[in-house]
Protein backbone atom coordinates (compact mmCIF):
# COMPACT_ATOMS: atom_id res chain seq x y z
CA UNK A 1 0.00 0.00 0.00
CA UNK A 2 1.54 3.29 -1.07
CA UNK A 3 0.00 6.59 -0.06
CA UNK A 4 1.50 9.54 -1.81
CA UNK A 5 1.54 13.00 -0.18
CA UNK A 6 0.06 15.74 -2.30
CA UNK A 7 1.47 19.29 -1.98
CA UNK A 8 -0.81 21.89 -0.38
CA UNK A 9 -0.52 25.67 -0.27
CA UNK A 10 2.21 27.12 1.91
CA UNK A 11 0.93 28.17 5.33
CA UNK A 12 -2.17 26.06 4.89
CA UNK A 13 -3.60 23.91 7.65
CA UNK A 14 -4.44 21.29 5.07
CA UNK A 15 -3.36 17.76 4.38
CA UNK A 16 -3.88 15.75 1.21
CA UNK A 17 -2.88 12.30 0.09
CA UNK A 18 -3.41 10.18 -2.98
CA UNK A 19 -4.24 6.60 -2.00
CA UNK A 20 -4.79 3.50 -4.10
CA UNK A 21 -8.41 2.96 -5.13
CA UNK A 22 -9.28 0.06 -2.85
CA UNK A 23 -10.52 -0.85 0.61
CA UNK A 24 -7.04 -1.16 2.15
CA UNK A 25 -6.61 2.60 1.70
CA UNK A 26 -9.34 3.33 4.24
CA UNK A 27 -7.22 2.30 7.23
CA UNK A 28 -4.21 4.25 5.89
CA UNK A 29 -6.28 7.44 5.56
CA UNK A 30 -7.91 6.94 8.98
CA UNK A 31 -4.54 6.58 10.71
CA UNK A 32 -3.11 9.68 9.05
CA UNK A 33 -6.21 11.78 9.83
CA UNK A 34 -6.24 10.63 13.48
CA UNK A 35 -2.54 11.46 13.86
CA UNK A 36 -2.83 14.85 12.13
CA UNK A 37 -5.86 15.97 14.15
CA UNK A 38 -4.31 14.67 17.38
CA UNK A 39 -1.24 16.82 16.68
CA UNK A 40 -3.57 19.84 16.47
CA UNK A 41 -5.13 19.16 19.91
CA UNK A 42 -8.59 18.51 18.46
CA UNK A 43 -10.92 16.88 21.04
CA UNK A 44 -10.96 13.07 20.85
CA UNK A 45 -14.74 12.94 20.24
CA UNK A 46 -14.35 15.20 17.19
CA UNK A 47 -11.45 13.09 15.92
CA UNK A 48 -13.60 9.96 16.27
CA UNK A 49 -16.42 11.58 14.27
CA UNK A 50 -14.00 12.85 11.60
CA UNK A 51 -12.39 9.42 11.24
CA UNK A 52 -15.80 7.75 10.89
CA UNK A 53 -16.93 10.31 8.28
CA UNK A 54 -13.72 9.90 6.27
CA UNK A 55 -14.05 6.11 6.48
CA UNK A 56 -17.58 6.26 5.08
CA UNK A 57 -16.68 8.66 2.26
CA UNK A 58 -13.60 6.72 1.19
CA UNK A 59 -15.32 3.32 1.50
CA UNK A 60 -18.15 4.58 -0.72
CA UNK A 61 -15.64 5.88 -3.24
CA UNK A 62 -13.81 2.55 -3.40
CA UNK A 63 -17.05 0.58 -3.64
CA UNK A 64 -19.09 2.71 -6.06
CA UNK A 65 -16.81 5.06 -8.03
CA UNK A 66 -13.99 4.90 -10.52
CA UNK A 67 -10.45 5.97 -9.61
CA UNK A 68 -9.10 9.28 -10.82
CA UNK A 69 -7.55 9.38 -14.26
CA UNK A 70 -3.75 9.11 -14.02
CA UNK A 71 -1.67 12.24 -14.52
CA UNK A 72 1.90 12.28 -15.81
CA UNK A 73 4.06 9.83 -13.82
CA UNK A 74 1.05 8.20 -12.14
CA UNK A 75 0.49 5.79 -15.03
CA UNK A 76 2.05 2.91 -13.06
CA UNK A 77 -0.45 3.47 -10.22
CA UNK A 78 -3.33 3.36 -12.69
CA UNK A 79 -2.18 -0.06 -13.85
CA UNK A 80 -2.66 -1.22 -10.25
CA UNK A 81 -6.18 0.21 -9.93
CA UNK A 82 -5.73 3.97 -9.88
CA UNK A 83 -5.94 6.48 -7.04
CA UNK A 84 -8.36 8.52 -4.98
CA UNK A 85 -7.50 11.90 -3.42
CA UNK A 86 -8.24 12.27 0.30
CA UNK A 87 -7.88 15.66 1.98
CA UNK A 88 -8.85 17.63 5.04
CA UNK A 89 -8.56 21.28 5.92
CA UNK A 90 -8.95 23.25 9.13
CA UNK A 91 -10.62 26.55 8.32
CA UNK A 92 -10.08 29.75 10.32
CA UNK A 93 -13.66 29.60 11.65
CA UNK A 94 -12.99 26.24 13.34
CA UNK A 95 -14.65 24.08 10.69
CA UNK A 96 -12.91 20.91 9.62
CA UNK A 97 -13.59 19.97 5.99
CA UNK A 98 -13.01 16.38 4.84
CA UNK A 99 -12.98 15.53 1.12
CA UNK A 100 -12.70 12.44 -1.04
CA UNK A 101 -12.21 12.98 -4.78
CA UNK A 102 -12.57 10.14 -7.27
CA UNK A 103 -13.39 9.59 -10.94
CA UNK A 104 -17.16 9.56 -10.35
CA UNK A 105 -19.75 6.84 -10.79
CA UNK A 106 -22.86 6.11 -12.82
CA UNK A 107 -25.06 7.33 -9.93
CA UNK A 108 -24.81 10.35 -7.63
CA UNK A 109 -23.93 9.89 -3.96
CA UNK A 110 -27.23 10.01 -2.02
CA UNK A 111 -28.29 8.60 1.35
CA UNK A 112 -30.07 5.24 1.08
CA UNK A 113 -32.99 3.87 3.08
CA UNK A 114 -31.86 0.31 3.82
CA UNK A 115 -34.06 -2.22 5.58
CA UNK A 116 -33.39 -2.98 9.22
CA UNK A 117 -31.67 -6.23 8.26
CA UNK A 118 -29.57 -4.80 5.41
CA UNK A 119 -25.79 -5.19 5.79
CA UNK A 120 -24.97 -1.80 4.30
CA UNK A 121 -26.35 1.40 2.84
CA UNK A 122 -26.17 3.56 5.97
CA UNK A 123 -22.90 5.42 5.28
CA UNK A 124 -24.17 8.75 3.98
CA UNK A 125 -26.96 8.77 6.58
CA UNK A 126 -24.27 8.45 9.25
CA UNK A 127 -22.30 11.25 7.59
CA UNK A 128 -25.47 13.38 7.56
CA UNK A 129 -25.99 12.88 11.28
CA UNK A 130 -22.39 13.58 12.31
CA UNK A 131 -21.51 16.40 9.91
CA UNK A 132 -22.58 19.99 10.16
CA UNK A 133 -22.96 19.97 6.38
CA UNK A 134 -22.00 17.75 3.45
CA UNK A 135 -22.31 17.78 -0.30
CA UNK A 136 -21.05 16.80 -3.71
CA UNK A 137 -18.92 18.85 -6.12
CA UNK A 138 -18.47 17.93 -9.77
CA UNK A 139 -15.56 18.84 -12.03
CA UNK A 140 -14.52 17.39 -15.39
CA UNK A 141 -13.50 13.76 -14.78
CA UNK A 142 -13.96 13.88 -11.02
CA UNK A 143 -16.44 14.02 -8.18
CA UNK A 144 -15.68 15.27 -4.67
CA UNK A 145 -17.84 14.32 -1.71
CA UNK A 146 -17.14 16.60 1.24
CA UNK A 147 -18.30 16.98 4.82
CA UNK A 148 -17.74 19.64 7.46
CA UNK A 149 -17.79 19.42 11.22
CA UNK A 150 -16.79 21.75 14.02
CA UNK A 151 -13.27 21.06 15.18
CA UNK A 152 -14.20 22.11 18.68
CA UNK A 153 -17.23 19.92 19.25
CA UNK A 154 -20.36 21.97 18.58
CA UNK A 155 -23.30 19.72 17.81
CA UNK A 156 -24.02 18.94 14.16
CA UNK A 157 -26.87 20.89 12.63
CA UNK A 158 -28.54 17.87 11.09
CA UNK A 159 -26.40 17.30 8.05
CA UNK A 160 -27.76 19.56 5.35
CA UNK A 161 -26.72 18.26 1.94
CA UNK A 162 -25.66 20.51 -0.91
CA UNK A 163 -24.56 19.85 -4.45
CA UNK A 164 -22.38 22.14 -6.47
Amino acid sequence: MVARAVPVQAGSTSSAMAVPHGPASVSTARRRLRSDLGDRSIPEAVIDDAVLILSELLSNSCRHARPLEPEGDAVDEAAEGGTVLVSWQMLADGLLTLEVTDGGAVTRPVPASPSVTAHGGRGLSIVGKLARDWGVRHAPGQVTVWAQLSAFGQVASGGRRRSA
